[in-house]
């Protein structure tokens, strides 16, 4: 599934935060600058990095490349020496993890710099403090060089006019080849960047997979259990036989992500379905009805965890450490989950399982976003704009490359040791390395799992087929103000409202009463806002 699995703390962390904020240091006057607008934008040209071959080829559909082994000699990604020269360069973005030590104290730092051939100083703001930071910085004028700006900060069009810069005749069709390593971003990603008909920023691409139902291969295997059940009713058997309550162990956590599941089984809207430029809402739908039903069955015959209603934040344990089976989670959880859980749960294996459809045949599968954010460079001489777009560009150095395996692996001896040809971090490469570059800008994200290559067969097995079913969410990379604004505390109240209905405490009817206040409290404004983007935009 794709936007609200690895968003969902996001839409609910900035809604609000920047209202009112964005524009503070802009002045009220001038003329009304559009919602949306990507039609007088070409998006860059796609010009794929053809240095390294894959062993797992990659398709158009979204399907990544997989690599079994890091090249033994890496591809020279900047030949003719340190690409961004210069003074340094200031980046303000965000971080899921523990904020890494400081170049004085990080070699790796050190040596990303050297490489660059400026400063790179990134002002790291973990995650849930991020929207309010950003407002206050928005709101104060005293910009860094660059900076990270989510989905879900408000009055995009406004802000983008009056502090960042356009970058459209940087990187709009051909031009983007003077950075070739932005180029090779499939164009999907950069959908997100346009605004005011002009490309204002950079994405940070991401798996078109989105997110995938995981399962404990392990266990399965020790019942003897097939994990690919031909409809509903197979896989509420499934999750029967794989449950063993008398040792807490269970098939599924989150209830959300289970009805999202269940969509899926029913080819139901990703969020969003769009028929001739009409826009409904996944909970305005007929599937979401039987989805609900459905998981309600689950959560009475207690194939959900006990606690599933009533706790946050725990199914990545629960799954890593064997409380339940099934887990829906993003495409990175694939090896995060061996990195975190495998050490202290002997035999851990995990796969991917691809929705059936609810009553048999072919179910379908939610794409994902194609970027996470996008990061934004104050107006600035055009001579310093190519400083900051040479630094980006090498930032997104591709697999394959020495400079990625510096960005990724740091140094050799201190930050990874090599098993054949693969770097496996250190210790100190493990905190040094969370310098969150990813979330400055990025490659194009890989399949690559150094400490166990044959979990890239299973990887890319998964998104070939996934790849056939996927269903796209329309709003991608459109931007509605009213979503900005609304979507984290309006989602909240839907959100527990269909709990309720799952977990019994409400009648099914009670979806109605939902949809209605959905409708008022946004609902209405967001749908009319999308459409009116939709028809004003290309979307090939």
């Amino acid at each position: 599934m794709g936007p609200l699995i690895s968003r969902r703390g996001l839409l609910r962390a900035s809604a609000g935060a920047a209202a009112g904020l964005a524009l503070a240091s802009c002045g009220d006057g001038g003329p009304a600058i559009p919602l949306t607008g990507g039609a007088k934008a070409d998006l860059p040209d796609y010009v794929p990095y053809q240095g390294v071959a894959p062993d797992l080829a990659g398709t158009k559909s979204g399907v990544l490349n997989g690599y079994r082994h890091y090249p033994a000699e890496p591809a020279p990604a900047f030949p003719d020496g340190p690409p961004a020269k210069g003074p340094g360069v200031s980046v303000m973005t965000l971080t899921f993890n523990p904020v890494p030590p400081p170049p004085g104290r990080n070699p790796y730092w050190r040596a990303l710099n050297e490489q660059l051939g400026t400063d790179l100083d990134i002002e790291i703001v973990p995650v849930a403090d991020y929207p309010s930071k950003f407002s206050v910085v928005v709101a104060g004028g005293d910009l860094p060089d660059a900076m990270l700006v989510l989905p879900t900060a408000s009055q995009q069009p406004a802000m983008f006019n009056a502090l960042f810069e356009d970058l459209t005749e940087h990187l709009s069709g051909a031009a983007i080849r003077e950075y070739p390593y932005l180029a090779n971003i499939p164009t999907d990603a950069w959908r997100w960047t346009v605004r005011n008909g002009g490309i204002y920023a950079l994405p940070m691409p991401r798996a078109n997979a989105g997110s995938i139902m995981f399962y404990r291969s392990d266990r399965f295997k020790e019942r003897r259990l097939d994990p690919h059940p031909a409809d509903f009713k197979e896989f509420r058997q499934l999750c029967k036989d794989v449950s063993d309550p008398r040792h807490s162990r269970y098939a599924l956590g989150d209830p959300l992500t289970t009805c999202y599941f269940v969509m899926e089984m029913l080819g139901g809207a990703n969020m969003w379905r769009e028929e001739n430029g009409r826009f409904t809402y996944w909970l305005e739908t007929e599937e979401v009805r039987e989805a609900l039903d459905a998981v309600r069955t689950l959560t009475k015959e207690q194939l959900l965890h006990p606690d599933a209603y009533s706790v946050v934040g725990k199914f990545k344990d629960w799954f890593g450490n064997g409380q339940i089976a099934l887990h829906y989670d993003g495409n990175a959880g694939w090896n995060d989950f061996y990195r975190q859980y495998a050490r202290n749960n002997k035999g851990l294996e995990i796969d991917g399982m691809l929705a059936p459809g609810f009553g048999g045949g072919e179910g379908s599968h939610w794409a994902g976003y194609s970027s996470f954010a996008v990061l934004a460079l104050k107006k600035a001489p055009a001579s310093r704009i190519r400083q900051i777009l040479r630094l980006a560009n090498a930032m997104a150095a591709p697999f394959g490359t020495d400079a990625y395996k510096l960005r990724k692996y740091g140094l050799k001896g201190h930050d990874h040791t090599l098993r054949g040809t693969d770097p496996i971090l250190t210790p100190d490469g493990t905190t040094e390395t969370a310098l969150p570059t990813g979330f400055v800008t990025d490659a194009p994200l890989s399949l690559y799992f150094p400490e166990r290559p044959d979990v890239v067969d299973r990887q890319h097995s998964f998104q070939r087929r996934a790849a056939d079913v996927l269903v796209r969410n329309p709003t991608e990379g459109i931007y509605s103000e009213t979503a900005a604004k609304a979507s984290g505390g309006l989602q909240l109240k839907t959100d527990d409202a269909i709990k309720g209905i799952m977990q019994g405490r409400n009648p099914l009817s009670s979806l109605d009463e939902t949809v209605r206040l959905w409708r008022r409290e946004g609902g209405d404004r967001m749908r009319a806002e999308y459409e009116k983007a939709w028809a004003a935009g290309p979307r090939a």
